[in-house]
């Protein structure tokens, strides 16, 4: 399903060959953005989380998700967009009764950013919708948010402590929402004994993007999805 595009590097002239990366829908489907041959590629100068993110939509089911926008590394250090296909008018197909889990399609982790990107995979995996990111910014990591959850990525190299789990929680009270924790370092013993009382599942992320439950309430959510 994915293409192939040639990407010309404006700042050194170098010329490429991308591969649009796929991920997988909810229903199971692969999904990869539709590129742009005839486009431009332009370098990245800042970055804001909007521009992050992608629609790409399910031609199985009709779904609307959001994924990475698709990047380029030049050897000349420069980081390159690569263009997207406009939207096709027609729209998505009609959508269809929703088909049970596949086996989950990990995202490897090499960056702080893979890691946020494999806790969204996993999300839309279990089932959860509108993935985004959350209102407001956690003690450490990143914030996700989507229908009835809050989630918190953290990608940093330090076990998530006690306090970071009963901000989350305290967070997800406030929006009468569920909320779940990832974590790559893993978390304290304090962490842990705190989020069982507090029914927070809690995850650890592998560099294979596969998070892998640390309690009952992970393994619960693990198995039912977003029900």
């Amino acid at each position: 399903m994915s293409e192939s595009v040639p990407v010309r590097c404006p700042a050194c002239r170098s010329e490429h060959h991308y591969e649009a990366p796929v991920y997988p829908c909810a229903c199971g489907a692969p999904l990869a953005p539709r590129l742009d041959p005839d486009g431009t590629a332009t370098p990245v100068t800042h970055r804001a989380w909007d521009d992050e993110w992608v629609t790409v939509g399910c031609s199985a089911c009709g779904r609307e998700s959001e994924w990475p926008r698709p990047e380029l590394g030049c050897p000349c250090g420069t980081v390159l967009r690569v263009p997207l296909a406009a939207p096709s008018a027609a729209g998505p197909e009609p959508r269809q009764p929703p088909a049970p889990r596949r086996a989950f399609q990990p995202v490897t982790i090499r960056t702080a950013r893979d890691a946020v990107t494999a806790a969204a995979v996993y999300l839309r995996w279990l089932g959860y919708r509108d993935i985004r990111r959350a209102d407001q910014r956690p003690t450490s990591g990143i914030g996700l948010a989507a229908h009835g959850l809050l989630a918190q990525v953290d990608p940093t190299v330090n076990p998530a402590s006690r306090r970071d789990v009963e901000c989350l929680w305290l967070t997800a009270m406030t929006e009468s929402t569920h909320c779940v924790y990832f974590s790559l370092a893993g978390y304290t013993p304090d962490a842990r004994t705190r989020a069982d009382s507090l029914h927070v599942p809690l995850f650890v992320l592998d560099l294979t993007g596969t998070p892998q439950p640390v309690n009952d309430q992970a393994d619960e959510l693990d198995a039912t999805g977003a029900g």
